[in-house]
């Protein structure tokens, strides 16, 4: 008997997988009018993307660029990021996008570990790669030697020209040398064609909040799945502009990119974030959908003074993530717009789950969502491994099409995060709805351990952004003779509000138990950033070694107010 489908179509989409570079083509026959990027110094329809990706598939596979190599991306966000990403998908070689932040020994690193055989850059980031690679000093280009990075062949320079540092200026693979070793179409055609959906297409190095870097192998199958996913969850249309100022080697913001050329709409990227211009940016672009993902991004945004005088009308869905309270001081700024929030890693592609637009309003402020399609989670005690109830705090466990396929060159601690039936092992704590949404608590290493307590760093920081004064705040552990660990806040005030260590800490006596209340509070104006993610662990070093410089071993005692 035929399975009863006749309802199938109307409550969801048919499956349909495609390659990275099968998809740009394809958008651009079916928009041959459509807008694909759009960046402050450059647009590009979609005929002009598909085209730049085939011409940069033609010189990388006349360099020797073939299936399963990897091509390093150290480039500005910008039309030519994208289409070198699609170009090396074209080809079967897998792009690695390179943290636009890193300095010499990242970036060694990085290049070493993935094993790439180009690194694609621009001018401004020479520097750069002459101090990272200081070997590549008097070779000559296509003929590399690097004992730091000995599978890189090219150092391939886009851009306009620039004079390059004098000790890798021969090293370098200009334009001029790209065009004349391109390869035909047909042979780009005939590569693409032999391109598996389940082909890794992109390694993320993950950001590194809490140990070194990671190199997440997503397949074009995982990628598509999720970009297709997240046009469905927020119902995009090819009239939809969509904006974020994600970073173009973040998992997000590749995932975002690519979530439009799923869908025909546009996407708007800022290049170079500035909240004093981003106001404008979003009236002047008519963008529908603000990706603002983080609050270190979105709140100086909405934090300006001028902020009521700029028509965002346009503006329908905002996605930003957050603790309830500062989720809902985002939908008081823009009210209008429907407001949503996910739980999101590099190992998901990014967003695993998201709300739905339909989604109660309290539910959309306090809960991350459901699971992207095809992906299907659980929420299990960390110690037995046993699923929990609703309501009940414990590891996420994960598995679909959407996940990534491993760590590259790193089987050992592949096999700790996957168990035997496919199951990948998160370490954040989550817990879930009775509807199946899930919340993000925190990190299971982000707990700290006061006194035999578990604290959430995550629940402090929610109750601290409750004092007027305070704009953003990071709580972390540090080290207590007594306590083994305790609460340190570092704070980050609101726009011209003042507060003093005491007061914060007095703000939470009696308000919340003794044993989360930080025991000290520190006062920056930036975090260090991976990313866009803070590095609390910088931030636990910090107070560690500020201690132990000054002799303190135990915190202070509170004195709670006599109730």
């Amino acid at each position: 008997m035929a399975p009863r489908i006749e309802n199938a179509p109307g409550r969801r989409r048919w499956i349909e997988v495609s390659t990275l570079g099968d998809l740009v083509d394809r958008r651009a026959v079916e928009h041959p009018d459509g807008e694909a990027l759009v960046f402050p110094d450059r647009r590009a329809s979609y005929p002009e993307l598909a085209g730049r990706a085939q011409e940069l598939a033609q010189g990388l596979a006349g360099l020797g660029v073939g299936r399963g190599d990897r091509v390093g991306i150290l480039l500005p966000a910008s039309v030519d990021l994208v289409a070198t990403l699609l170009a090396a998908a074209k080809l079967g070689a897998i792009a690695v996008p390179v943290n636009a932040r890193f300095r010499s020994t990242e970036l060694r690193q990085i290049v070493a570990h993935s094993g790439m055989a180009v690194l694609v850059t621009a001018p401004d980031h020479l520097p750069l790669v002459a101090e990272s690679l200081p070997d590549l000093a008097g070779q000559t280009a296509g003929e590399l030697a690097c004992a730091a990075a000995p599978e890189l062949r090219h150092v391939l320079l886009l851009g306009a020209p620039a004079p390059a540092p004098a000790s890798i200026a021969s090293a370098l693979t200009g334009p001029g040398r790209l065009a004349a070793t391109a390869v035909p179409d047909s042979d780009v055609w005939s590569e693409q064609e032999s391109v598996c959906v389940r082909d890794t297409a992109v390694i993320v190095y993950t950001s590194g909040t809490t140990a070194a870097p990671k190199g997440a192998m997503l397949s074009h199958e995982a990628l598509v799945r999720l970009a297709t996913g997240i046009g469905d969850r927020l119902a995009y249309t090819p009239a939809d502009r969509v904006w974020t100022a994600i970073p173009l080697f973040h998992g997000g913001g590749i995932t975002f990119a690519l979530s439009c050329l799923a869908a025909g709409a546009t996407f708007v990227h800022p290049g170079f974030f500035d909240p004093s211009t981003t106001l404008e940016y979003l009236r002047d672009e008519r963008v529908t959908v603000a990706l603002a993902a983080f609050e270190t991004i979105w709140m100086p945004v909405l934090n300006r003074a001028d902020f009521a005088s700029f028509d965002l009308s346009r503006i329908r869905v905002v996605m930003a993530v957050g603790v309830p309270e500062r989720l809902r001081d985002m939908v008081s700024r823009l009210p209008d717009a429907t407001h949503v929030s996910c739980v999101a890693m590099t190992e998901s592609s990014a967003f695993l789950t998201l709300n739905r637009l339909d989604d109660p309003p309290e539910a959309r402020a306090t809960t991350g969502g459901h699971p992207m399609p095809g992906m299907r989670c659980r929420v299990v005690d960390p110690e037995t491994g046993l699923d929990l109830a609703p309501g009940t705090p414990g590891e996420l466990l994960f598995r679909g099409p959407n996940a990534f396929d491993g760590y590259f060159r790193d089987p050992e601690l592949t096999a700790q995060v996957f168990d035997e039936h496919g199951w990948f092992h998160s370490g954040d704590l989550v817990v879930a709805d009775d509807d199946g949404r899930l919340t993000f608590r925190s990190r299971l290493k982000d707990m700290l351990k006061v006194g035999g307590e578990n604290v959430a760093a995550a629940e402090v920081e929610g109750f601290l952004l409750g004092h007027p004064a305070v704009d953003m705040v990071a709580v972390v552990a540090a080290p207590d003779a007594r306590y083994v660990e305790v609460p340190a806040a570092y704070v980050v005030l609101a726009p011209g509000a003042r507060a003093s260590e005491r007061e914060l800490v007095e703000f939470c006596l009696g308000r919340i138990a003794t044993y989360r209340v930080p025991r000290y509070v520190r006062f920056v104006t930036e975090y260090p950033m991976s990313g866009t993610k803070i590095k609390k662990f910088v931030l636990r070093e910090r107070i560690a070694a500020e201690l132990a410089a000054a002799g303190v071993t135990e915190a202070p005692k509170l004195r709670v107010p006599a109730e």
